[in-house]
């Protein structure tokens, strides 16, 4: 089945093909097919993550697959949350957000950074689609005082996993994909796909 990918996120697409691509699935960056980003007008992952399924479905006619995720810092009340891709503002990067975070986070004791992912994936069939398979994730860990390893993307480098004792950038794909908020969600929608067929 193609289905076209709601993100131009290189690492996002590599992360999501791995898992999607052994059941038969064709993902398709939607900068591939000539569509633009869609503007992020929503408050909640969920909403953002349909707001950007129907414009990639409006515009190719094909099922569209969306995910929106960010980072909540319990320390600054869930911040960044739905605005973790341009907190440091609109033309920001990853270094500049997590440059931020950590300036947010000066003098926060280890205890209290706690922090999570969370991740909401929509499946649009068509761009008007009343019944959107909706599916979450959700990865506890804590921020950490310096940036670690080089693998993954995000605020990876800052996200301490302790059931692995380590960063997240410092995880192998596999690994992640395996534990991750991202990997939750995406088996919640093929256990929801399975159930459907």
């Amino acid at each position: 089945m193609k289905v076209v990918l709601a993100s131009n996120n290189p690492a996002k697409l590599r992360e999501l093909d791995a898992v999607l691509r052994p059941m038969g699935w064709e993902l398709v960056a939607q900068g591939d097919l000539g569509v633009p980003e869609a503007e992020e007008t929503g408050t909640t992952f969920e909403a953002n993550a349909l707001l950007k399924a129907r414009h990639a479905a409006a515009r190719t006619g094909l099922a569209a697959l969306a995910d929106d995720s960010g980072i909540e810092v319990d320390a600054l009340d869930g911040r960044p949350g739905v605005y973790s891709a341009r907190y440091a503002g609109p033309q920001c990067d990853d270094e500049a957000n997590n440059r931020l975070l950590l300036q947010e986070l000066e003098g926060v004791p280890e205890e209290q950074r706690g922090a999570r992912y969370q991740c909401v994936i929509a499946l649009v069939r068509t761009a008007e689609d009343p019944d959107p398979l909706i599916a979450r994730g959700v990865w506890e860990g804590r921020i950490l005082e310096a940036p670690q390893g080089h693998n993954g993307f995000g605020y990876d480098p800052l996200f301490y996993v302790p059931t692995h004792g380590c960063a997240s950038a410092e995880l192998e794909p596999d690994v992640k994909n395996g534990i991750s908020h991202r990997g939750a969600a995406l088996r919640a929608l093929i256990e929801h796909l399975q159930a459907d067929a």
